[in-house]
């Protein structure tokens, strides 16, 4: 099973299943003496991980992480740093009796047909749980952002039709649903809620706000930072869109009203507006990215479905196990993992440059 690797500079490789022994991620690209602890990795993890509240999956995973390599006396080594996630909480037998058939909305029936087997076991690779390593690499990203005041804000900013008016970045970690509007979390809440209670799962959008980056990153062409970002999302389970600034209300704009006239702010140059979304011609230009992705409802749900078997038979199938009734609280650091690996990836892209590496 190849492309279980991202990035070209600071490179990532996940691997585990939602059932196996563990997940974990190896990392290559870090430089020397970065102050590394496995605390900073934890809190990132900590925010990902399962039985949070009401609203998410009630599977009970610690998902303490081990640094098995590359860091020595609390700094990196330059070497590859490997990190291991071990699950705990397994419980296998819930998924006994979808063993042979393709569940609707998930990965079995495409991967049993490109590969000829599948984990059966929550999902194996194609499991959400997969994004632990991203999110374990993601902290040590950070790290690096943090370093050159780079800052990272994901947040849910929809569930179904509830729709953030206002944006309180202090909020995101005050509340389950991890939206910045204080006055919809009940109302998302409830969503949510209704939607569990009716054995089924709901949708939403999560918005990324990224300050403080310099312009220059990504290149005009193949690398763009805009199509990088979209590939970091998109290989996402549950992603189905993403869109910058004003997306695709742009197509209903006119080059006067969307293009972003520039001034001088000191010896800055900026933008009086930003409806690029801080991204022109594939490399970012000072002002904030932004952008939107759609997640989808949670394919796992407790109603029972029609679907087909590996014998090409029609069957209804009732899918156990412990799942989340809205992909989007749990996302979120998830989203901003994969977004700092991207600009991490393009600093260094960007720095091999300036010095002629």
């Amino acid at each position: 099973m190849a492309s279980n690797s991202f990035g070209n500079i600071f490179k990532i490789t996940t691997f585990g299943e939602s059932h196996g022994v563990g997940i974990g991620v190896v990392i290559d690209g870090i430089p020397p003496n970065l102050v590394i602890k496995e605390t900073d990795i934890q809190h990132d993890l900590d925010r990902r991980k399962p039985g949070q509240s009401a609203v998410t999956t009630p599977r009970q995973e610690a998902d303490k992480v081990e640094i098995l390599s590359g860091v020595f006396e609390g700094k990196s080594t330059g070497a590859p740093i490997a990190l291991l996630v071990r699950n705990s909480d397994q419980r296998t037998s819930d998924y006994d009796k979808i063993k042979g058939l393709f569940r609707p909305g998930h990965a079995d029936y495409t991967t049993f047909t490109k590969y000829g087997i599948r984990d059966h076991r929550g999902g194996g690779r194609a499991s959400g749980r997969e994004t632990i390593g991203r999110v374990a690499a993601g902290a040590i990203a950070k790290k690096i952002l943090e370093e050159k005041q780079i800052n990272i804000a994901a947040y849910t900013l929809a569930i179904g039709d509830i729709v953030a008016k206002t944006k309180d970045f202090n909020f995101i970690e005050k509340n389950p649903v991890r939206t910045v509007d204080p006055e919809i979390v009940d109302a998302m809440v409830q969503k949510i809620e209704f939607v569990k209670a009716q054995n089924d799962s709901i949708g939403g959008i999560i918005e990324t706000v990224v300050s403080h980056c310099p312009a220059g990153l990504g290149d005009p062409i193949f690398e763009k930072l805009n199509a990088n970002l979209a590939y970091a999302m998109l290989s996402i389970g549950g992603i189905r869109g993403i869109e910058f600034g004003e997306g695709f209300a742009a197509s209903r704009m006119t080059g006067s009203q969307h293009n972003d006239k520039f001034y001088m702010d000191g010896k800055n140059v900026r933008t009086l507006t930003n409806h690029a979304g801080g991204i022109l011609g594939g490399m970012s230009n000072g002002e904030n990215i932004i952008f939107r992705l759609a997640v989808k409802p949670t394919s796992s749900i407790a109603q029972r479905q029609a679907t087909v078997n590996k014998e090409g038979k029609d069957i209804f199938c009732d899918i156990g196990g412990r799942h989340d009734p809205c992909l989007c609280p749990r996302m979120v650091p998830v989203v901003e993992a994969m977004t700092a690996i991207v600009l991490v990836d393009a600093l260094m892209a960007q720095q091999a440059i300036k010095y002629g590496v």
